[in-house]
């Protein structure tokens, strides 16, 4: 029988000695005050990238789809097929240790921001995927409304296919913003203060790694359903009643 020791999270981070109420102040840091800090780190970088994710990914959603543009369309493409082809972790490694050396101006940004712009342009692929899906999922007559009502391309985007396109698309994007908080754990390997390395950092100074990990896990599961209830709310308050996309059977 495993034999659990809990209060390893009251031990001073310097001296390893037991601190009441487990939480330190001034310079004596304990490993829950750690902990804390490192999902800190974590929830920093994963909303940064989603925001990120969201902005670039739905521009380029909506370049992917422009009935006129086909060169916009094709480097559209080429951005999807480029991020969501190459693992995250040797993104996270060209934006860390090659892109400083091809833009020098680039050895001046702090490793958090080469990890949230790596995270998040990964992500936002995935996402331009899914606005392009959203888009096109919707009825044709809807963009020659917009058209047949004299608005300009950005107008009829703006105001009629994007506003039902995101309709659509929320449960994906709730699957890819539980996502991206997983996928901030590869911040370790530049050294971010974020939960995974905290995890391994702690694990190894205590040699309580079961007590640490189970805690680390369950601080991400928290994050990942916060997520999941935040987007089920919106799911449910933007919901057009008796909207059916086309070729699905269902109601958003």
């Amino acid at each position: 029988m495993l034999n659990m020791d809990w209060q390893v999270f009251c031990q001073d981070t310097l001296t390893g000695d037991a601190v009441a109420g487990c939480l330190g102040s001034g310079r004596d840091i304990t490993y829950l005050n750690w902990i804390f800090t490192a999902w800190g780190w974590t929830v920093s970088v994963s909303l940064t990238a989603l925001l990120i994710a969201l902005l670039v990914g739905s521009l380029i959603g909506v370049i992917r789809t422009l009935p006129d543009s086909p060169w916009l369309v094709r480097l559209g493409n080429a951005w999807v097929e480029m991020f969501r082809n190459v693992p995250l972790l040797v993104q996270i490694f060209l934006w860390y240790h090659v892109m400083p050396t091809l833009v020098p101006p680039m050895r001046d940004l702090p490793p958090f921001v080469l990890v949230v712009l790596a995270l998040g342009f990964f992500t936002s692929a995935r996402i331009a995927e899914q606005v392009r899906a959203g888009i096109q999922a919707l009825p044709k007559g809807q963009r020659y409304a917009g058209m047949a009502m004299g608005f300009t391309t950005f107008q009829y985007y703006r105001y009629v296919l994007l506003p039902m396109a995101y309709r659509i698309i929320i449960p994906p994007l709730t699957s890819e913003s539980m996502n991206i908080f997983k996928n901030s754990s590869v911040a370790f390997a530049v050294s971010i203060p974020e939960l995974t390395q905290y995890a391994m950092q702690v694990g190894e100074e205590t040699s309580r790694p079961i007590e640490i990990y189970l805690a680390v896990t369950v601080l991400y599961v928290i994050s990942a359903l916060v997520i999941n209830r935040i987007m089920a709310f919106v799911e449910k308050r933007a919901r057009v009643p008796g909207f059916v996309v086309a070729g699905t059977g269902g109601g958003h």
